[in-house]
């Protein structure tokens, strides 16, 4: 979908509008002694909080009343349709077992995006205050040291890399044997990040994230962020990712193709 730069100006403002207002909500219950996380999971352990919900219905009223004929995809309230041909995709706290241990790598992800994917995207970590935001010509990190222009590195080695993923399982047992491929020809590797994992590559601090299991709400606005700060990012067969489930983010072209190598054989055996 091709916008003009007055609903560029106004999406953007929204998005920005949208992470102000939900910051302290989420502050709010943020390593606080009373904080109950419930369960939603099947198998696995899967909390969801107060500030969860709360975070995303905020989002959710202030849409309404500025954004009506968009849809809406949340991960806690689900879709709402819309006529525009333009969807934010919400996730109020990406991280949420990070979010109830008290680490700061959960975030805030809003993105707007169309049939082919996002447009624009935000990464906001309330806790430390920064917040990286990418598209419509814009990669930008504002933070405690201000304002910077977003960058992923522009060229790395498989073999100096640094890989970040979030859970030490991947997914299935193939898919973390997959992760592990490739992992065990980088220098580093780091696990925990959650939705920050995304914003350190696009700031240029890492090389590599890869995972599995996502939602499209997990990574729809990493994609936005990531893409405008010049790195990739695919689904474990180089396809577009948006739609969630095995996805591969890395810095640049060299270090993209060398991992996305390994990965397709280690899945392929």
């Amino acid at each position: 979908m091709t916008l003009d730069r007055t609903t560029q100006t106004d999406l953007i403002r929204v998005a920005h509008l949208l992470a102000d207002a939900v910051r302290p909500v989420t502050l709010q219950h943020f390593r606080t002694a009373d904080l109950i996380a419930q369960d939603k999971g099947v198998q696995v352990f899967d909390p969801v909080t107060i500030a969860d919900r709360a975070a995303e219905q905020v989002m959710r009223d202030i849409l309404a009343q500025e954004r009506p004929n968009d849809g809406i995809l949340g991960e806690e309230y689900g879709a709402q349709s819309g006529t525009s041909g333009l969807t934010w995709v919400l996730d109020p706290i990406d991280g949420t077992r990070g979010y109830i241990s008290g680490t700061p790598t959960w975030g805030v992800l809003i993105s707007v995006a169309d049939d082919a994917g996002p447009l624009f995207g935000i990464i906001d970590q309330p806790y430390i205050g920064e917040r990286f935001t990418g598209g419509f010509g814009i990669a930008a990190l504002e933070g405690p040291h201000g304002a910077m222009p977003l960058t992923c590195r522009s060229e790395t080695a498989l073999a100096d890399a640094t890989i970040l993923t979030t859970f030490p399982e991947v997914g299935t047992t193939k898919e973390m044997r997959a992760f592990q491929a490739v992992a065990g020809q980088t220098l580093l590797t780091r696990y925990g990040m959650d939705c920050y994992g995304y914003a350190l590559l696009a700031a240029g601090q890492v090389d590599l994230v890869i995972e599995a299991g996502l939602n499209a709400y997990d990574i729809q606005a990493p994609i936005a962020v990531i893409q405008a700060a010049g790195g990739i990012v695919t689904n474990w067969a180089g396809e577009p990712a948006h739609h969630g489930g095995r996805a591969i983010a890395a810095a640049n072209a060299d270090v993209h193709a060398a991992a996305l190598a390994i990965l397709q054989d280690a899945m392929n055996d």
